[in-house]
């Protein structure tokens, strides 16, 4: 009888341990890029405004591991929109959001929202998150049409960008049907996309061709990031696709910016059992949110901090976190 207990133990610890640990059941693979040089394009001076901001999520494969994401290779990649104030002047750095700064910011996104924060985390922290990011800029006009003819080529010019996150206000999207929204959210504050100052335009559009750079981040003179762009799995059509197919009442104009994805080696790290175990308990957004504010990590930004994005030749953008 005590082997028979022992062995369905057993049985049910090894299941148990397959689920936490198993790894994603499709490997997220780089697309197929052809990579420009510098000298393929020139710099130029763009200064219209962009009537959107697009950011796009999981679109490299170390970020979705350590960020314990699923890979659907049949899925369209994560959109979300920023607000138009994250596209500022920021020569003079990025200020630090207070804990009643988040939490209006919370009840505007969200009615009722601000409520709960203030009664159960009056002191939340930002838990504020770098991303080095690739970025490009429509040049033209794009009607849903063209996306969906195969020999059109969008009209592009690239850019580096840091696209800084509140990873607490992120982490409120959990279990939401309009999950990615709340990533939006956590990245819409005022001056939170410093960007390089001149735009690469390549000379010739050529199809699925990007400055193949690599993208560095260094915090106080850490390196924290580095990866080669064209370890994106996703082209800036298939992006385009994307943005049409999430929100088929916007337009294409010129002038909007894509935020392309960010490699690994973001502040931010979840091991893939914890988010299954999580899971499997039923754990909803506010308690993954107390778990996530009371978890040990200096990796996150601070007042003081000074972060650099690069790009080799393509640019950088250096922003200090003021408090």
């Amino acid at each position: 009888m005590i082997l028979k207990s022992a062995i369905v133990v057993l049985i049910i610890l090894s299941i148990g341990s397959y689920y936490l640990f198993r790894p994603i059941s499709t490997k997220p693979t780089p697309a197929n890029f052809v990579c420009l040089k510098e000298a393929d394009g020139d710099f130029q001076t763009i200064e219209m405004k962009p009537s959107h901001i697009y950011g796009i999520g999981l679109s490299y494969a170390k970020h979705i591991e350590e960020t314990a994401s699923e890979f659907d290779p049949n899925a369209f990649p994560v959109v979300f929109r920023k607000d138009l104030i994250t596209l500022g002047e920021v020569k003079e750095g990025v200020k630090y959001p207070s804990s009643e700064e988040m939490i209006s910011h919370a009840e505007k996104w969200e009615v009722g929202l601000g409520k709960v924060l203030r009664d159960n985390h009056p002191n939340i922290s930002p838990l504020l998150d770098y991303e080095a990011e690739l970025g490009f800029i429509l040049l033209e006009d794009i009607q849903k049409e063209q996306i969906n003819d195969p020999s059109f080529i969008p009209k592009i010019g690239f850019f580096i960008a840091n696209d800084l996150s509140s990873r607490s206000l992120a982490v409120l999207g959990e279990g939401m049907v309009n999950r990615y929204e709340y990533w939006g959210m956590s990245k819409s504050f005022t001056n939170f996309l410093p960007v390089s100052e001149k735009i690469w335009i390549p000379k010739n559009f050529v199809e699925n061709a990007i400055p193949c750079v690599s993208l560095k981040t260094t915090v106080n003179g850490e390196e924290r990031q580095n990866e080669k762009s064209n370890g994106m799995i996703f082209t800036a059509k298939m992006m385009l696709h994307s943005i049409l197919q999430t929100y088929p009442r916007d337009t294409l104009k010129k002038g909007d910016r894509v935020i392309m994805g960010t490699p690994g080696g973001v502040a931010l790290v979840t091991p893939r059992w914890k988010v299954r175990l999580a899971n499997l308990l039923g754990f909803n957004r506010f308690t993954k949110l107390k778990l996530v504010l009371k978890s040990e990590n200096n990796r996150f930004l601070k007042p003081g901090d000074k972060v650099i994005i690069s790009g080799d030749w393509l640019g950088e953008v250096e922003t200090t976190i003021l408090k």
